[in-house]
């Protein structure tokens, strides 16, 4: 047995400290290694079990943020999902309209191709339709077959009018047309039991006669396409449209008789005598006669025809008075620059030249339309050189007037402007109407 001095000099063997000897069997927990040991952790301990700690705790973080990233990825997916507007009842109703379109261009097409048969011809289409119309054109003919054609029906060449085979065919189709049965009418108090009329027909041996006439004779296309429907079997292709749904006939059979027209009145036989004395008739009507004046003062004095002014009193009174009065009062051409220019041109070339096309012919009718003068200007001149030329010409003691045209309605008031500014080139017709509230005209500057 040992003393204890000699416990004192033996040396005590202590384990290296590290991690792993601090984890012992406790779960790599620091602290639970040295829980009961007698002496507390070092700081170094402490240290390296934080470090432990900090790092397990970001990769608990790191694979923490990668789950939430996909969680978010997958929440996106799923709420794209839930956002998409369930729209299956609209997508039934888009369809059942594109049935009825298709359903209604398809009969629209149909009909149009109908419409097109009936006049011979037939639709190609471009490149792409080829194989439809091919196939469109085999079920046409497959159709033709089996389907009536008034127009091909009718044989105009060689027709031959079979009566019994038109009596017994009219009978079939009046039971068809439903004869002698009843239909409700309305009327005015209520409603009653009526028949429909039926169509009368007259078989002649060189014609028919429909409804209350006019005659129609074996000869017309019109009549022998009507009695070949009969003959085939079919209505009548002229009355469908009047009768869309058949009507009965009401037939009588002369065809050992000749129609004959008889005229609308017979003529008196024998030569005719006048009864009574002879009457004069007088185209003048009866009353008091109106003078020459009365008569022209009901007329108007002017009407605008094609563009032109037409004096209608003077043009009658010259009718009235003989010619001799119209060649008396014949158009006064007025002397100025550009006549004396023109005539200076004409005598030294003999002829008028080319540059005379600026030149304005103006027809000015007095204010008692009396009286024309012609007055021929340059387009550059103005309303002022024209009031200068007429008072010229006229004098100056008139009243006032106003220069005015008809077609168009203006009157040019402003004398600065240029015949060809007002429109009144290459001719004109203008008026002189007196001013209201004027005695004398002003001469204009020039």
């Amino acid at each position: 047995m040992s003393s204890p001095l000699a416990m004192l000099k033996k040396n005590k063997r202590a384990p290296l400290r590290g991690p792993s000897s601090h984890r012992g069997g406790q779960g790599g927990d620091a602290f639970r290694g040295h829980l009961y040991t007698e002496s507390p952790p070092s700081d170094l301990e402490l240290m390296s079990s934080m470090m432990q700690r900090l790092t397990q705790l970001e990769v608990k973080v790191k694979s923490q943020a990668q789950e939430m990233e996909l969680k978010e990825k997958q929440i996106t997916i799923l709420e794209r999902k839930l956002n998409l507007p369930p729209e299956p009842k609209k997508d039934v109703d888009g369809k059942e309209d594109l049935a009825k379109t298709c359903r209604r261009l398809q009969t629209q097409v149909t009909q149009m191709e109908h419409f097109l048969s009936d006049y011979g011809l037939t639709w190609v289409g471009d490149g792409e339709d080829r194989s439809g119309a091919v196939r469109l054109e085999q079920e046409e003919a497959v159709q033709e077959q089996t389907m009536w054609h008034p127009d091909t029906s009718a044989v105009v060449t060689g027709f031959h009018m079979n009566f019994d085979l038109v009596l017994r065919n009219i009978r079939q189709l009046n039971i068809v047309a439903g004869e002698g049965e009843s239909f409700v009418q309305a009327t005015a108090v209520g409603a009653q039991l009526s028949t429909r009329d039926p169509i009368r027909l007259r078989l002649y041996s060189n014609g028919i006669l429909m409804f209350e006439g006019p005659f129609r004779s074996y000869r017309e296309p019109c009549t022998q396409r009507c009695l070949q429907d009969l003959m085939d079997g079919y209505f009548p292709s002229e009355l469908q449209g009047r009768y869309p749904d058949g009507v009965p006939f009401e037939v009588h059979d002369h065809r050992h008789e000749e129609f004959t027209e008889r005229p609308l009145w017979t003529e008196f036989p024998g030569k005719g005598l006048t009864v009574g004395a002879v009457k004069n008739t007088a185209s003048a009507t009866p009353g008091r006669k109106l003078t020459m004046d009365q008569f022209l003062n009901r007329l108007p004095k002017v009407v605008v025809k094609g563009g032109k002014v037409i004096d209608v009193r003077s043009s009658v009174k010259a009718t009235l008075q003989g010619s001799s009065d119209s060649q008396n009062n014949p158009a006064i051409l007025i002397d100025t620059p550009a006549v004396r220019a023109m005539d200076e041109r004409l005598r030294s070339r003999g002829s008028p030249a080319a540059d005379a096309e600026d030149v304005a012919t103006l027809r000015v009718k007095s204010e008692d339309g009396n009286h024309s003068y012609i007055v021929k200007m340059l387009g550059s001149e103005t309303i002022g050189h024209l009031r200068q030329y007429l008072d010229g010409h006229r004098g100056k003691g008139l009243p006032g007037y106003d220069i005015i045209s008809v077609f168009p309605q203006q009157c040019y008031s402003d004398e600065s402007q240029t015949l060809a500014s007002c429109g009144l080139t290459p001719s004109a017709t203008v008026l002189l109407r007196p001013q209201k509230g004027s005695s004398q005209s002003t001469s204009p500057s020039n």
